[in-house]
């Protein structure tokens, strides 16, 4: 009777504490959105008073305007949509959305809608040229690309895995066994040296 009681109480801490895991990041994803938010109008209300009183506006600072425009608009709607906690009707959190600081994808959604931000503010102030920032972007790719897959794919293994693989046999060792080596080694006569027959 007790152990069934233990477990029950068990159970229950635990969904508790899932319950409590879930809030906590529901409540990061709504605080990461609406950071996203202020930096989305921020960043586009900036661009545009800058632009109004520092440069002159060219046909094509409009339209790389528009496009960074539309490409930091779609990543943040991603973001949104991917982030947003569900609730049902009694404000009950049923889903806390998908977590936001998660490495992959969604680190370089936030990276590339960083890059759109500073573009935007940059090419306002210090003129067209600034839009070329944007060549970042492929740059990293390639650079994430090589390191991980082309290289390996065209050169073979690296050299640090050669190396790693070289001193692979001597690591397999404990630490007594290589100190009593290196004794071995100077000749200390503490070490005696069985011969395998």
């Amino acid at each position: 009777m007790a152990n069934a009681s233990a477990k029950r109480i068990g159970v229950l801490g635990y969904l508790l504490f899932i319950r409590h895991i879930l809030q906590a990041e529901a409540s990061q994803n709504e605080i990461a959105i609406r950071n996203l938010f202020y930096g989305q109008v921020g960043a586009n209300v900036l661009a545009l008073v800058l632009r109004l009183f520092f440069s002159k506006t060219s046909k094509t600072a409009i339209v790389f305007y528009v496009l960074s425009l539309g490409a930091g608009q779609f990543l943040y709607r991603q973001l949104v949509k991917m982030g947003t906690p569900r609730r049902d009707a009694t404000g009950t959190l049923v889903s806390s959305g998908d977590d936001l600081n998660q490495p992959g994808m969604t680190e370089w959604f936030f990276d590339v809608l960083y890059v759109s931000w500073f573009a935007q503010v940059g090419s306002s102030v210090l003129g067209e040229w600034f839009w070329w920032i944007y060549a970042a972007i492929p740059g990293f790719v390639v650079f994430k690309l090589w390191g991980s897959f082309i290289s390996p794919m065209l050169l073979g293994r690296s050299s640090s895995a050669a190396e790693a693989e070289d001193a692979a046999p001597e690591s397999n060792l404990s630490k007594r066994q290589e100190k009593l080596k290196k004794r071995n080694e100077r000749g200390d006569p503490r070490v005696k040296t069985q011969t395998r027959r």
